[in-house]
């Protein structure tokens, strides 16, 4: 019998996505910062990803904030230049990943859609996660993603990643001062994979934490119970942008923007769990 949680707002909690048992290694491509609304969001690049997922049974994807530009005359951005309304590009996303919604394992706000939230207290993220029919967390989501069989070599033992996605937040101009945001993340809570957005800039780094294994046994040279340390691998990834260089980018100094999405792969190939990422 399963428990009720539960959480209160904004607590942070976990989502079990269960995939095919078939499966025996999953993609799981991060996508953020399309910034629709924008004149040089590039639709183009978009349409490759969403066809990717389409047409590859194994691929699935979660959604990290800024999908929709949302510059209203408070901010930065230049609300005149806006190619539609809030409402029209709310839709407009609504429509764009309807065909693979079923591929969809979550879903996250960012700061440009977070404006409507704070100036009228709409949250048209949620409006969209709702319409998917996925899971919403505006902060951040935990999911944990179980696919496959025979983890471990253990007949009927799915294999098991965690996966933490959060949008991210402030300003930063090096590579590595961009990177290090996500760095800090995978010290605060326990995960295989962690994404964070909002930089445009893709980054990848694997990292290696030392947890102690809880099975023991009785050393019978000094008669104390000990145990062994085993190495976690976790891997900190930064997403790419759906935006062309110019405009804001250009003005402020910003570098131009890598369009190419990272691909985060879930191995369960070989009876031992295994997470790399190629772009």
């Amino acid at each position: 019998m399963e428990t009720e949680i539960l959480a209160i707002p904004g607590e942070p909690i976990w989502y079990l996505q269960k995939l095919p048992k078939n499966l025996k290694e999953v993609l799981l491509i991060p996508i953020s910062d399309l910034h629709l609304g924008d004149p040089l969001f590039s639709k183009k690049h978009l349409d490759r990803t969403v066809d990717f997922l389409k047409n590859t049974p194994n691929a699935f994807a979660i959604l990290n904030g800024d999908l929709c530009d949302m510059a209203i005359k408070s901010s930065v951005g230049n609300v005149y230049r806006q190619i539609n309304t809030p409402q029209d590009q709310r839709d407009w996303v609504i429509d764009a990943f309807n065909p693979v919604k079923h591929k969809l394992l979550g879903m996250t706000t960012g700061n440009h859609e977070n404006r409507i939230q704070k100036e009228v207290g709409l949250d048209l993220s949620r409006d969209m996660a709702k319409d998917w029919g996925i899971p919403y967390r505006s902060e951040g989501m935990l999911i944990k993603v179980q696919f496959g069989n025979g983890n471990k070599n253990v007949d009927g033992k799915p294999y098991t990643y965690w996966v933490y996605f959060t949008h991210g937040y402030g300003g930063a101009r090096t590579k590595a001062a961009k990177a290090v945001k996500v760095e800090r993340l995978a010290t605060w809570i326990h995960a295989d994979v962690y994404i964070m957005s909002h930089d445009h800039v893709v980054n990848v780094a694997p990292d290696v934490y030392l947890i102690p294994d809880p099975r023991s046994h009785r050393d019978e040279r000094t008669g104390f119970t000990i145990g062994k340390v085993s190495a976690h691998r976790k891997m900190l990834v930064k997403s790419n942008a759906y935006l062309k260089w110019g405009g804001y980018a250009e003005m402020g100094g910003f570098p131009p923007v890598d369009l190419e999405t990272p691909i985060i792969k879930l191995s369960g190939i070989g009876g031992k769990p295994r997470v790399r990422v190629e772009v």
